[in-house]
């Protein structure tokens, strides 16, 4: 006899699905280290790949799937994370934010003004060399704002994103994204409970640390207009614009050329020393192999942040999931069409789709609509 549509989903929805991500998270870790040259590459891989095999075994019933994500994320997270930091070993971001905290606090400024090697760059904007700054191994700040931020943007059950590898690798590595990332969603999330002031503020840090952060602007607005009005938005905008400002501008102004050099002209692949960003996606494929490639894929990059702005005045994000939906789809687009790129970007698509669909029942956002019904 012929099963129902039904009766075949209830058989899927029976299937071991977290094990089998486990499984596979066992077998990508694993084969990640045995195919990369970094040393802490294969370090966490090796790690990585046994916690998840761990999970993979354990997760056969309720209980039994918290114990397996607990092993996930201390195999993938903490045990790699505590023996790098331990080895002194981590990836080039981390030697990155070191010296530039070094810079800012030994001439005032975090950048070189004439950067030659690779390892003079700093692509990053100014508020990134205060992890630099403060004491220890920069990625325990790094990890704690992200964790911080997700938690208070009200996301429940991370242990899943935690350990997944696009989160774990970085977290464990050197994440410079991760901060970032957790700001823009507790950003959007202020945003869609309706505290446009505060929205503006987690925004403005975020915008103070990587350049990925400013598309978070404008679809934040977009949401707190249609769903509180002009004014709030205003606020949201204020807020946001200056605290982003405020960090960066000084440091733009002081040696605009070094500025340049640094956070524009090198992660956009328009210097001589190419930028080790260069994961085979489209836009550096087009760079490496076609002529004129860097070009045409800055223009690809710029059509498709016209057509997600477009979008926002054609048809706003009226909730959360929607905004953050919006801003993947428009990072998602990001990332695969600079030249100078890598597949750990796509941690920010990755948390904001977490966001959309992992926040609903414990922040409530704004269901009355202050345009529509202040207007009378």
């Amino acid at each position: 006899m012929r099963k129902t549509f039904g009766e075949r989903v209830a058989g899927y929805a029976r299937w071991p699905v977290e094990r089998i991500a486990w499984a596979g998270c066992a077998v990508v870790a694993t084969g990640f280290a045995l195919v990369s040259d970094l040393a802490t590459h294969r370090m966490w891989g090796w790690s990585a790949g046994a916690g998840y095999a761990l999970a993979a075994f354990l997760s056969s019933g309720p209980a039994q799937r918290r114990a397996a994500r607990a092993v996930a994320v201390a195999g993938a997270v903490v045990l790699p994370l505590v023996s790098l930091v331990a080895a002194g070993l981590g990836q080039s971001e981390v030697a990155v934010v070191e010296r530039s905290g070094r810079l800012l606090a030994a001439t005032g400024s975090p950048y070189v003004t004439t950067p030659s090697a690779v390892g003079d760059f700093n692509p990053y904007l100014p508020g990134m060399a205060l992890f630099g700054v403060l004491p220890g191994d920069p990625r325990w700040w790094l990890g704690g704002a992200f964790v911080a931020s997700l938690a208070a943007a009200g996301l429940r059950r991370a242990g899943p994103l935690l350990a997944c590898p696009l989160v774990a690798l970085p977290l464990a590595v050197g994440g410079v994204d991760l901060p970032v990332a957790g700001l823009i969603c507790l950003g959007l999330a202020l945003a869609g409970r309706g505290r446009p002031g505060r929205a503006g503020l987690a925004l403005g840090a975020a915008a103070a640390l990587k350049w990925t952060a400013w598309p978070a602007l404008p679809v934040a607005l977009a949401l707190v207009a249609v769903r509180q009005g002009g004014r709030p938005a205003l606020r949201c905008a204020g807020v946001g614009l200056g605290t982003g400002t405020a960090v960066v501008l000084p440091f733009a102004l002081t040696d605009p050329a070094g500025f340049f050099r640094n956070v524009v002209a090198f992660p956009f692949g328009l210097t001589a020393t190419a930028s080790p960003a260069g994961s085979p996606l489209p836009g550096h494929l087009l760079a490496a192999h076609v002529p004129g490639g860097t070009l045409i894929a800055l223009a690809l990059l710029a059509a498709g942040a016209l057509l997600i702005g477009a979008s926002l005045a054609v048809r706003p994000p009226d909730t959360l999931r929607a905004a953050a939906g919006r801003l993947a789809l428009g990072l998602g687009l990001a990332t695969a069409l600079m030249p100078a790129t890598r597949f750990g970007y796509l941690v920010y698509p990755l948390v904001l789709a977490a966001l959309a669909h992992g926040t609903a029942h414990r922040a409530p956002e704004v269901t009355d609509h202050p345009v529509e019904r202040t207007s009378a």
